[in-house]
């Protein structure tokens, strides 16, 4: 028979194995949660070193342009000539707000391979809205200053003149300071370096030092003086 004594004693023994298991439980708990917490922080780091990494990897691969596809047959749509007109300039405007760096026309009706052949100088019995399109994109993309020089005249232009004007990037205005500039060379040879004078649509040409044939498209850096009355870039 337990006396009260030994009684008493035990149930205290079984107290303390109580709390014992209850502080060695909360250890392991803590010890769980550091292993996880420290394991949170391993991922996040992974996830960031491999963010950089691809960031990385992103910048080696160079900068990234938006095209976009259309179908010439939107043209066959249009009631008139006028109206045909209209509606490929609004896919023009459409493009120059959304940044799309290059359109992509194609030709979903007519058979004929025209892709080697300019689009002033293709001729076709019965023209397709592609190269009507394309005719008119082409148009608008380039700057006002240069459109006299560079586009010859042509009966599918002829309401041409009823666009607004884009207001492209590449269209600055004669005032303004821009990095590049779109030109078009001159007959026109530097006497001392033997550069090539180009129209930039400043109030007077620019000469480049590298020699090129007139007539031709280029894209002048115009330096970061951000001065309009220099001569030599």
């Amino acid at each position: 028979m337990e006396t009260p004594v030994t009684k008493k004693k035990k149930t205290k023994k079984i107290k303390r194995e109580e709390m014992e298991k209850q502080r060695t439980d909360e250890s392991v708990d803590e010890d769980e949660a550091a292993a996880t917490s420290a394991e949170r922080k391993k991922k996040k780091k992974n996830r960031k070193e491999g963010g950089e990494a691809n960031g990385e990897e992103a910048k080696c691969d160079g900068v990234q342009t938006l095209s976009i596809a259309v179908a010439g047959s939107i043209i066959d749509n249009a009631q008139s000539p006028e109206l045909a007109t209209r509606l490929a300039g609004q896919i023009a405007r459409a493009a120059t707000i959304f940044r799309i760096n290059e359109v992509i026309v194609f030709d979903d009706k007519t058979k004929t391979n025209t892709s080697n052949i300019s689009i002033w100088d293709a001729v076709e019995k019965n023209e397709s809205g592609a190269l009507f399109m394309a005719r008119i994109l082409n148009y608008l993309d380039i700057p006002q200053y240069l459109r006299r020089t560079l586009v010859p005249r042509h009966n599918d232009l002829r309401h041409a003149g009823l666009l607004p004007p884009l207001d492209a990037p590449h269209h600055a205005r004669k005032h303004e300071w821009v990095p590049y500039r779109e030109g078009v060379t001159l007959d026109k040879k530097s006497t001392a370096g033997g550069g090539t004078f180009v129209d930039v649509g400043l109030h007077k040409a620019v000469c480049i030092q590298q020699p090129f044939e007139p007539g031709l498209r280029v894209t002048v850096a115009m330096g970061s003086k951000r001065s309009l009355d220099d001569d030599t870039y």
